[in-house]
């Protein structure tokens, strides 16, 4: 219980960094938005608009790093991964966290803060004809290699525990996704039929909430 109650502080940590860094992205929107309107209704470009748009979702890609490896959401190119037995995919996943996951991150994590120090000192600018801080932006590289270091390690514990349980400690999942349970089905080598009719029932529950929500909200307009 208690390395169940770390997953789940590691995942809430990441989730929430996520969840709040994502509100970048309608920033960009309204400022992009913003600069079409200046660009062409105004004839009033602004030189650091490209950089800062730059920045910005550099930004959110990098702070959201955590969180989507928190709920298991990273493209995985594989072709034996998602119907393998849940030990073989923890010695995958523990293998390569150990022998590529762990030392690129700390090297992203130490290269990032050097880099970063080395443009607050200076008070690093942009090279636009309107300069603007670029030192905040670098500022990101080591705290983002310093989350997601913190995630992997998390997501390693959980290797150990299915390593040892047989089974995938439950994440502290943010939201329901279809794909899921499509996996769950796709993994016919192992599933038996009880599983089966569960994660049909599961994906039938969700498609049943969606078009309620759909509902409601018909009726409130």
């Amino acid at each position: 219980m208690n390395t169940l109650k770390l997953l789940h502080t590691a995942d809430s940590i990441s989730t929430w960094i996520g969840k709040a860094f994502s509100w970048l992205i309608v920033v960009l929107m309204v400022m992009v938005m913003g600069e079409v309107f200046k660009r062409y209704a105004l004839n009033a470009p602004t030189a650091w608009i490209f950089e800062a748009s730059n920045m910005l979702y550099g930004t959110a890609f990098m702070m959201c790093g955590a969180y989507t490896l928190s709920q298991d959401g990273h493209v995985r190119g594989d072709f034996f991964y998602g119907s393998a037995k849940p030990r073989t995919q923890a010695t995958l996943d523990f293998v390569l966290y150990i022998l590529f996951f762990i030392p690129g991150v700390i090297a992203l994590t130490w290269a990032g803060w050097t880099y970063a120090a080395d443009a607050i000192v200076i008070r690093e600018m942009t090279n636009s004809a309107d300069a603007i801080p670029l030192y905040p932006f670098k500022a990101i590289i080591p705290f983002t290699g310093f989350i997601v270091l913190m995630q992997g390690l998390a997501e390693i514990i959980r290797c150990v525990v299915c390593l040892k349980t047989g089974d995938w400690p439950p994440r502290l999942k943010d939201a329901n996704e279809i794909d899921v349970v499509e996996q769950q089905l796709s993994a016919s080598v192992y599933v038996d039929e009880d599983a089966k009719r569960e994660a049909i029932a599961k994906a039938q529950s969700i498609d049943d909430e969606a078009h309620q929500r759909g509902g409601l909200m018909g009726d409130k307009k």
